[in-house]
């Protein structure tokens, strides 16, 4: 606790708190009145359209005569299908998330020449610059790795003596860099905080220019570097399903709404690291985690379907789980039959949950994800379609990987991270103008009192 603290009566802030929710409530029906787009959301649950984008399209339903019309769930980057991307990489066994980054960033396919090249280059500069891990990670190490992430990303701009050239070229070579640089930073953050906060042992492993970035990640946060060729893929996977998914969810849009302002990348990714720290986005998949140890705790039969149903059921009216009401990773604001990224992750799932001898644990996620519409339907009286979506299965794959929960939103920021600079780049070439929404005020006109008339 800060030392200030002390001087002041205990209750302060708590009188202050007060104040606040007496004189700034805002009743829920002004939102109606004025036709305030909450969430920048049309009435329907469509998002208000923002912007135009050649980088990605997230479809998970038609439009019916004003009534939307539930579908299997399509996402392609740059017009590729992502199952089919995946598919490939698995079939050939061979790594995809640079490749697919390569395809986000620059808009095409790379040949093997240029693919050769891009890996190169990127192997080169996974090296972090002269004493910045020391500096800028290892002396002001976090319990979130998250906000270290977000820290160290500013920090780079005074690394760089072209930080505020807007050029393309200067911005392509800092989102190269950044995309390199992600891994590292996350694994030294989270050996930090290992070390400060947990009392172990200090391991910090360099990256290798030769591996991938998935190989990368798991030869860096383990203390004996070893990992299998079925890890690492499995892992590869999981950052291409995360690697981007339209402009209009939260993070990425942050990146264009400070991209727009003209200020550099550093201060515009690491805005959107912090948009996505938030449990409402990348922090999702630990609270599934966190709800399927709760689960597994009070549902004595994993198999029996009315025990689980009732469960649920208990968690959406708040009796039960968190006391959000919330089932984690249930649902989406796009997609409806099914999320593409959740269908190919149960698929990857199985086989290594075979080996791991967790099928149990992965048929009870089957029958969640099952039971829920039921749920909803018999609690909120709410028919409407949902699915799992990514966050629902990203988090029991990580387990099964043994990655460590405190760095599976982290995760996330290193898959994210060439998608935001996908749209940084679109943002500056196409922008054009910075992002200014309007807010209707509702407040009355007051005349000033004098200090002390008041």
């Amino acid at each position: 606790m800060r030392n200030y603290l002390s001087s002041l009566p205990p209750d302060y802030f708590e009188n202050l708190s007060s104040n606040y929710e007496k004189y700034n409530y805002i009743s829920p029906d002004h939102y109606q009145k004025h036709n305030v787009k909450r969430g920048l959301r049309n009435v329907d649950g469509t998002g208000v359209v923002a912007g135009i984008t050649q980088i990605c399209n997230v479809h998970g339903y038609l439009l019916n005569e004003g009534e939307r019309m539930p579908i299997d769930g399509e996402l392609t980057y740059r017009g590729y299908s992502v199952d089919d991307i995946v598919n490939s990489c698995v079939a050939e066994n061979r790594f995809g998330f640079e490749e697919t980054s390569y395809l986000l960033m620059l808009g095409h396919l790379p040949n093997k020449e240029e693919f050769e090249k891009f890996n190169y280059t990127i192997g080169l500069m996974r090296s972090l610059p002269n004493y910045f891990t020391e500096d800028m990670i290892l002396r002001v190490p976090s319990i979130n790795i998250m906000n270290n992430l977000a820290r160290a990303v500013l920090g780079l701009y005074s690394y760089d003596d072209r930080a505020e050239v807007q050029t393309m070229e200067n911005n392509l070579r800092q989102s190269l860099e950044l995309f390199a640089r992600f891994p590292v930073i996350v694994a030294y953050a989270y050996q930090a905080k290992k070390h400060s906060y947990d009392k172990e042992s200090l391991v910090i492993h360099f990256p290798k220019p030769e591996l991938s970035t998935a190989e990368n990640i798991l030869h860096m946060i383990r203390k004996d570097s070893a990992y299998t060729p079925e890890e690492a893929h499995l892992l590869d996977v999981a950052l291409i399903l995360h690697t981007e998914h339209g402009g209009g969810n939260n993070s990425t849009f942050a990146t264009r709404v400070l991209t727009s302002s003209g200020t550099d990348i550093y201060s515009s990714i690491a805005a959107a690291v912090g948009s996505l720290k938030g449990p409402k986005h990348g922090g999702a998949n630990i609270k599934v985690v966190e709800m399927m140890a709760d689960i597994k705790a009070h549902v004595k039969d994993w198999n029996d379907e009315n025990e689980i149903l009732e469960y649920l059921k208990k968690i959406l009216t708040k009796q039960a789980g968190d006391g959000s009401g919330l089932i984690y990773g249930i649902g989406h604001a796009i997609y409806t039959l099914s999320d593409p990224r959740a269908v190919i992750l149960r698929k990857s799932a199985e086989p290594i949950a075979i080996k791991k001898g967790r099928m149990d644990e992965l048929m009870l996620m089957d029958n969640i994800a099952k039971l829920s519409c039921v749920a909803f339907a018999e609690v909120k009286n709410d028919n409407k379609v949902i699915c799992p979506n990514v966050d629902f299965y990203s988090g029991f794959i990580y387990s099964m990987l043994e990655i460590p929960v405190e760095l599976y939103t982290s995760l996330f920021a290193i898959a994210r991270i060439s998608g935001w600079c996908a749209h940084r780049i679109e943002e500056l070439v196409t922008g054009g103008r910075i992002m200014r929404p309007a807010y209707k005020s509702i407040v009355p006109h007051h005349e000033y009192i004098a200090i002390d008339k008041r």
